[in-house]
């Protein structure tokens, strides 16, 4: 860790070049959009993507303490700079600038005011809804505008030559998140308007188009001197194989990998996992790319079909579109580090480069499970490392893959950049599934040309997200650190796994290692539900009476192993004074401990139970910030006659501190006879 931080300052003092100011017309910029090869141009001083969010204030950086305060805060739909009046102040930056991306939650009706160059009339003023619901012009794009999994995004580029300030009226909603760039000092760039002219609107349809029907192939067009090199190779149990040795100076522009796959799921997931693709650029030492062929195509788990703008996975093929330049060679080699022998097709194309290979970043994507922790006495509790490096280059995007087999909402941590040492982060988020362009935790699955949900099978097993930062994409000089809050515990188990995708020049620090195959095939294992023997299972019972509420199952996995067969009775919509009665079967006559698991929650009521009419101690306040299990109840020893009794709930109060809801849990009665 030593020589990475040195190395960094060494790095650090090369500084960037300082290249002529440029002149960007809104039809340059629209270009960014689906432009790949800009990714590898190097970042000039002064370039910058930052985010302004309703992240939670509470989270701070005490800088006389050197710690970090309430850095798990969660409040995230309320912050803002500051209060004007009725309405907040959103966002204010410094120009030369552009906003690439809106995103919210809960876009409402309230308006929201963008006031560019300290114009005193705003160059926006739309509802927050008008800049998502497809209805007000440019803001009409359905690749650029679009609501998927209920997330609202907002994709259309917002330029301003001096500076930006974004204000809210009341009403306008919850969450918000604003992606900008800041160019370097004397970039010339338009200021926004709405009324944009005719090849203005025709740049914004012609990326529309390119990102809606032309997903797949490579956006640059079939490029001057472009070459493919294709190759079938059979790839025995241990054995690594060349696919391509290119001389250069030459970029590769795309590579496509056919093969057949295993008919078992479970043996394709394991198959893909335990082949390898290993890229290394002008003959160093160690590859820049190394993943599991799997992930390096974006998605996890097995084949798992989608379109994006960089990468997919079709009927036909997977590909990767990503520009890869290189100076002087490129070495691209698969490995198979399973036991079976696996044949693939595979096709990489390379062309001439269009710049010079001493302004390009060399491609890197690595893999990793858990690498590069925060560490103490300064770790950032919870934040979980996406990626971590060193030198001068650009954060380009990443693909989670959360393992969560007990189900239950995974994320709602917020992802966190900081750039060249920043001690709090320029990005700073609001939730898991804000980032990756949806909202609510919605486990429905979408494809798109910068984001995507390619697996998610209700939170439960196997969740792969993807978001690729494209003209959004995180310029650094010296260093960066991305993360991402991760709440539940590896033991519950909840585990993460990444590929991270970036640009960085020569000599950059790359701290990743190859993954042990056993690590990246074997962690994925359903838990077996905890089975509390003798227990009669609340949410099999019938219900007897019900004298207000609904009563149904609910999975309790997602909350950890507290719950006999991760599952309990929920009684929800009930009120004080209603009554639950259930069937309680006793197969022999005598005396009987009885016992009980309940669910403590914030929403969670007081009650009285009962055995039959006899009523069971005092009222339980099941009242708790966060869920839990009590643990077994003592309810005494009765004696029971053979056949059927009843278990009764009746609401009698609320904790002072619950939330309106006035809800109950049983996960089992347990009848133990006493001899």
């Amino acid at each position: 860790m030593k020589r990475l931080i040195l190395l960094t300052v060494a790095l650090g003092l090369l500084g960037a070049h300082a290249p002529a100011a440029q002149k960007l017309t809104y039809a340059d910029l629209v270009k960014r959009l689906t432009a790949l090869d800009e990714l590898a141009v190097l970042p000039a001083e002064g370039n910058t993507c930052a985010q302004w969010s309703s992240y939670d204030r509470g989270s701070k950086y005490d800088e006389a303490a050197g710690k970090y305060v309430g850095w798990g805060a969660n409040g995230d739909g309320n912050g803002c700079i500051r209060q004007e009046g009725d309405g907040i102040v959103m966002a204010e930056m410094r120009g030369p600038g552009c906003i690439w991306r809106i995103w919210s939650a809960l876009a409402q009706a309230g308006h929201v005011k963008v006031y560019l160059d300290g114009a005193a009339e705003p160059a926006i003023d739309l509802p927050f809804d008008g800049y998502f619901n497809g209805a007000s012009a440019p803001f009409v794009y359905p690749s650029l505008v679009h609501t998927t999994a209920r997330g609202r995004n907002n994709y259309v580029p917002i330029p301003y030559r001096k500076s930006c300030r974004i204000v809210a009226d009341k009403g306008w909603g919850r969450y918000f998140q604003f992606v900008y760039e800041t160019f370097p000092k004397g970039t010339e760039v338009p200021t926004f308007t709405r009324d944009l002219s005719a090849e203005e609107t025709a740049a914004l349809a012609a990326a529309n188009e390119a990102l809606t029907t032309g997903l797949g192939t490579d956006p640059a067009g079939k490029r001057a001197g472009e070459e493919t090199v294709r190759k079938s190779v059979t790839l025995g149990g241990g054995a690594t194989e060349t696919v391509a040795a290119l001389d250069g100076p030459r970029a590769i522009t795309a590579i496509r990998v056919r093969m057949p796959l295993p008919e078992e799921k479970e043996d394709e997931v394991k198959a893909l996992r335990e082949l390898a693709i290993r890229i290394t650029w002008d003959g160093e030492w160690k590859p820049s790319v190394w993943a599991p062929l799997n992930d390096f195509f974006g998605t996890a788990a097995g084949v798992n079909k989608y379109r994006s703008l960089p990468l997919g996975m079709t009927d036909d093929e997977f590909y990767c579109l990503w520009y890869m330049p290189f100076a002087r060679s490129a070495l691209v080699e698969l490995v198979n580090d399973g036991e079976s022998p696996r044949r693939l097709d595979i096709r990489v194309a390379h062309a001439p480069l269009a710049r010079p290979a001493a302004d390009l970043g060399r491609f890197h994507a690595k893999w990793h499970r858990d690498a590069f922790l925060p560490e103490e006495p300064e770790r950032r509790a919870i934040d979980w490392t996406m990626l971590k490096t060193g030198g001068r280059g650009r954060f380009c995007g990443v693909m989670l893959h959360v393992w969560n087999p007990r189900g239950g909402w995974w994320g709602e941590g917020d992802e966190k950049f900081f750039v060249d040492g920043e001690k709090f982060p320029s990005t700073i988020g609001t939730g898991s599934e804000d980032y990756f362009g949806y909202a609510w935790c919605c486990p429905d699955l979408f494809q798109n040309c910068y984001h995507n949900q390619t697996i998610s099978s209700g939170n439960r097993g196997h969740v792969s997200v993807s978001r690729w930062h494209i003209a959004d994409n995180i310029p650094f000089q010296k260093s960066f650190e991305g993360a991402i809050e991760k709440y539940y515990p590896n033991a519950k188990p909840t585990l993460y796994a990444c590929i991270a995708y970036w640009y960085q020049a020569p000599g950059g620090i790359d701290p990743y290692e190859p993954v042990a195959v056993a690590d990246r095939v074997g962690y994925a294992k359903p838990p077996e539900p905890r089975i509390v023997k003798g227990a009669v299972e609340a949410e099999t019972m019938n219900v007897v009476r019900k004298t207000g509420g609904n009563v149904q199952p609910q999975p309790m996995g997602g909350f950890g192993p507290g719950w006999s067969s991760d599952s309990q009775m929920w009684w929800t919509r009930g009120k004080v004074g209603d009554r639950l009665e259930l069937e309680v079967p006793v197969k022999t006559a005598g005396k009987h401990s009885v016992s009980t698991n309940l669910t403590k929650a914030i929403d969670y009521a007081v009650i009285q139970l009962y055995l039959d009419e006899k009523k069971l101690g005092s009222p339980i306040d099941c009242w708790n910030d966060g869920v839990i299990a009590t643990g077994p109840i003592d309810l005494g020893t009765h004696d029971l006659e053979a056949g059927k009794h009843t278990f009764g709930i009746v609401i009698t109060g609320a904790n002072p501190k619950m939330k309106p809801g006035h809800m109950a849990g049983v996960d089992y009665v347990r009848l133990t006879p006493v001899e």
